[in-house]
């Protein structure tokens, strides 16, 4: 069974996924979504754990990172469904704009490179719903990215509920 102090930052990042995948506000996930998820895993552990007492810099990071990580999986499966079900993704609408920004710099053979990968990937997503390589993608640039974020908003969680315990005393 899972220890009660496991379940705000899975409920948080949970929370944050489900906001991630809502095309509106997707751009917002990692620079909003993600540090709130972390700051409501940081209210709702002292909420849980009813306690008053400051908290600590490594129990903030550590709860920013794993609501981070869970947001980060939750997240890359809902958009991998989506994908599969619907065949298509952002990356799959937006290639003829980034065609035309990467040809723009006039990078050399290894835009070229990377221009063939997309197509592959992009043929694959069509065909079948899936691709490999897009997978692996995604699930690394979200697991870097919302980790790094949850952390940030462990930390000014931390700073922002400390302060209000503060003055609670």
């Amino acid at each position: 069974m899972i220890s009660k102090r496991y379940y705000p930052p899975i409920v948080a990042g949970f929370v944050a996924s489900v906001l991630s995948i809502i095309p509106e506000v997707k751009s917002l996930t990692c620079c909003l979504i993600v540090p709130a998820a972390a700051y409501l895993a940081l209210y709702l552990f002292n909420r849980t754990m009813n306690d008053k007492s400051p908290l600590k810099l490594n129990r903030a990071l550590s709860l920013g990172l794993t609501t981070g990580l869970v947001a980060a999986m939750f997240t890359t499966f809902f958009d991998l469904v989506i994908t599969y079900l619907t065949h298509t993704n952002e990356l799959v609408s937006g290639l003829p704009q980034s065609k035309e920004f990467i040809n723009q710099l006039n990078i050399g053979p290894i835009m070229d490179e990377s221009i063939k990968l997309m197509e592959e990937m992009i043929s694959e997503i069509k065909q079948n719903g899936f691709s490999a390589l897009y997978t692996v993608m995604i699930t690394g640039s979200n697991l870097l990215v919302f980790s790094i974020f949850g952390m940030l908003g462990g930390l000014l969680g931390m700073a922002i509920l400390n302060k209000k315990n503060k003055r609670e005393l």
